[in-house]
């Protein structure tokens, strides 16, 4: 079977096919956000479940418990994120010709934050309480922030790597780095006791449709593929 290597253009068909995820996820984030608006039973028992045994763990294994807060606080926590993403844009916007993308790449972590925020105030779930809780909180619970910031901006980056011909090395570490920071974070979220499961899961759908949308957006406007597009044109120096 054939397939396109990380330093090749995109097809045509490609704004069309992140079109199409942008449309699936968010019908599924939209179910799931329904579901738990209405707090449906099988659902909210599942998270119950999930819950009081993943806090079970999580008391019992203190030394796991602190390893995990020190990653979703530091490590993989939202501001980390945006500082990364924050980087990233300001080297950019130093390659004058880039600062479309630049835009583009800030624009939509700054959506993806106010759309985590506006939909935390507008379903307004609590979260999980505990009489011997391990971390704390702010905030409502749906969807999780955290979650949502490291699917979106690991994904901008990772769209922006792959677009412009990274290394099969290069591109296979970020691939790494970006699963692991993903579902780690998520999976610590859960284990700490300061998300239900589905606030995860939501957080995750809904930062993947953001991407799918963002990249459609994005092929829609360098849709040539890299000798098109100049934040990494080649045959061009890449300096400043």
């Amino acid at each position: 079977m054939h397939t396109q290597s990380v330093d090749s253009p995109p097809r045509p068909s490609d704004r069309r096919s992140a079109t199409r995820w942008a449309g699936v996820l968010a019908l599924c984030s939209a179910l799931l956000l329904a579901l738990v608006a209405v707090r449906y039973h099988p659902l909210m028992t599942l998270d119950g479940e999930i819950a009081e045994t993943t806090h079970r763990w999580a008391v019992a294994e203190s030394g796991l418990t602190q390893t995990f807060r020190i990653l979703t606080d530091w490590v993989w926590d939202p501001w980390t994120m945006r500082i990364l993403c924050a980087v990233v844009v300001l080297w950019l916007l130093r390659r004058h010709a880039a600062r479309w993308t630049a835009l583009w790449l800030a624009l939509t972590t700054t959506l993806g934050t106010a759309l985590q925020q506006g939909l935390k105030a507008a379903v307004d779930r609590a979260r999980p309480v505990w009489p011997d809780p391990v971390d704390s909180a702010h905030y409502a619970a749906f969807p999780s922030g955290h979650a949502m910031t490291a699917t979106v901006v690991c994904g901008l980056l990772l769209y922006l790597l792959h677009r412009h011909g990274a290394s099969p090395a290069l591109w296979r570490t970020a691939v790494a780095v970006a699963v692991v920071s993903v579902l780690g974070v998520g999976l610590t979220r859960v284990w700490l006791g300061v998300h239900w499961a589905t606030d995860v899961v939501g957080g995750w759908l809904l930062g993947a449709a953001l991407v799918a949308a963002a990249v459609a957006v994005h092929h829609r406007r360098w849709p040539g593929g890299p000798d098109a597009d100049p934040v990494f044109p080649r045959g061009r120096s890449s300096a400043p």
